[in-house]
C-alpha cells in the first residue's frame, strides 16, 4: 500500500495538506502506543459513494477512547461529519478510511498528565488488501507462534495502536515463513484471530466463529457477516475452536474491513476441504460485495452515503 502523498487530512477540526500533517517526537502516542484508531471503507456504489457501517466504526472508535480514559474533544456526531466532509474535499468515490484519536505533545511520563488529546482523519484510495487471486482462490496461512494477549492485560475490544505491535509480529513472522498470513491463537491454545481479521470456519454446512472472549476484536464485518449468513438460511455458532478445527474444516475465510471476505485454502500447509474457495465462503462473499456495492438490497441500512442529495442512510 502505497500513500498518496497528495491530499487533505482533517486535524482537530482543520483540514491540512497531506505533507503538513505532522507531530512532534515527543508525541506521547509515539513513545507509549496511546491511541485508537478505526477501519473503515467508502464503496463507490451504484447510487455514488457510501460508507459501509460508519457509525458503528464511529461509536467503536469512542468507545475505544473510553476505555483508554480519553476525554475526546469531539463528539461521535461530530467525528462522523468529519469523516463525510474529508472524503468529499478529497474528492474520492471510493477510499480506505482512517480516524486516528491520541495523546499528543506535552509529558513524557508513563502517566500521560496532561498530553492533549488530538483526532486526525485520514482517506485514501485503497483496493482489495489480498490479490484478486487470492480473493477467489484462497491464502495460505500458518498458526502463529505469538498469541493473542490474555484477558485483564490490554483489552481486546478496543481497537488501540497499541494492540498492533503483537498483530505486526504475527503477520511478519507469516511473510517471512512463506505464508500470507497467520491465524493467532489465544492464551488457552484456542483459535483467536488473524493479525487483523476475525475468523470463520465452516464444517458440515455449520459456520463457526470464535467467541469475543477468546480475545477478538468485536468486529463490524464479523457481525456483518453473521448477520449475510443467517440472512442465507446458514446457522451460526459463536463458540470456542482448538487449533486442529482449522485442519479438518471444509473451509475456513477471514472477515474484516481491509480484507473484507477472502477464503483460506491451507493451514499449517495442510489444505482446507478442496484446497480452494468453498461454496459457503463464495455465497457469503458474493453477497457482502453485492451489498457493500448497491448491487443488493441495503436492507440492514449499512450503506451511509457520502452525497446527501443522492440517498442517506
Amino acid at each position: 500500500m502505497a500513500f498518496p502523498g497528495t491530499g487533505k487530512i482533517w486535524m482537530n477540526g482543520t483540514f491540512v495538506d497531506w505533507k503538513d500533517a505532522q507531530i512532534h517526537v515527543a508525541s506521547h502516542v509515539i513513545h507509549y502506543g496511546s491511541g485508537v484508531f478505526e477501519g473503515a471503507r467508502c464503496y463507490d456504489t451504484t447510487r455514488g459513494p457510501a460508507c459501509f457501517r460508519l457509525d458503528p466504526h464511529m461509536r467503536r472508535l469512542m468507545e475505544s477512547a473510553k476505555i483508554y480514559r480519553m476525554e475526546v474533544p469531539f463528539t461521535q456526531a461530530q467525528l462522523t461529519e468529519a469523516v463525510i466532509e474529508t472524503i468529499q474535499v478529497n474528492g474520492f468515490r471510493a477510499c480506505y478510511i482512517r480516524p486516528l484519536i491520541y495523546r499528543g505533545y506535552e509529558s513524557l511520563g508513563v502517566h500521560s498528565g496532561g498530553c492533549p488529546i488530538d483526532v486526525a482523519i485520514m482517506v485514501w484510495e485503497w483496493g482489495a488488501y489480498f490479490s484478486k487471486e487470492a480473493i477467489e482462490e484462497g491464502l495460505d496461512v500458518k498458526v502463529s507462534t505469538w498469541a493473542r494477549n490474555a484477558p485483564n492485560t490490554t483489552p481486546a475490544m478496543a481497537k488501540s495502536v497499541a494492540n498492533y505491535a503483537n498483530a505486526q509480529l504475527i503477520k511478519m513472522e507469516a511473510v517471512t515463513d512463506g505464508y500470507a498470513e497467520g491465524i493467532a491463537l489465544d492464551t488457552t491454545g484456542n483459535v483467536s484471530e488473524g493479525s487483523g481479521q476475525n475468523v470463520f470456519v465452516v464444517r458440515e454446512g455449520i459456520i463457526y466463529t470464535p467467541p469475543i472472549g477468546s480475545s477478538v476484536l468485536w468486529g463490524i464485518t464479523r457481525d456483518s457477516v453473521i448477520t449475510v449468513a443467517k440472512d442465507l438460511g446458514f446457522e451460526v455458532r459463536e463458540q470456542v475452536l482448538p487449533r486442529e478445527a482449522l485442519y479438518i474444516a471444509d473451509e475456513v475465510f477471514f472477515v474484516g474491513t481491509a480484507v473484507e471476505v477472502t477464503p483460506v485454502r491451507s493451514v499449517d500447509r495442510i489444505p482446507v476441504g478442496a484446497g480452494r474457495r468453498g461454496p459457503v465462503t463464495e455465497k457469503i462473499q458474493q453477497r457482502f460485495f453485492q451489498i457493500v456495492k448497491g448491487e443488493a438490497p441495503d436492507t440492514h441500512g449499512w450503506l451511509q452515503y457520502v452525497n446527501a442529495a443522492v440517498g442517506s442512510r
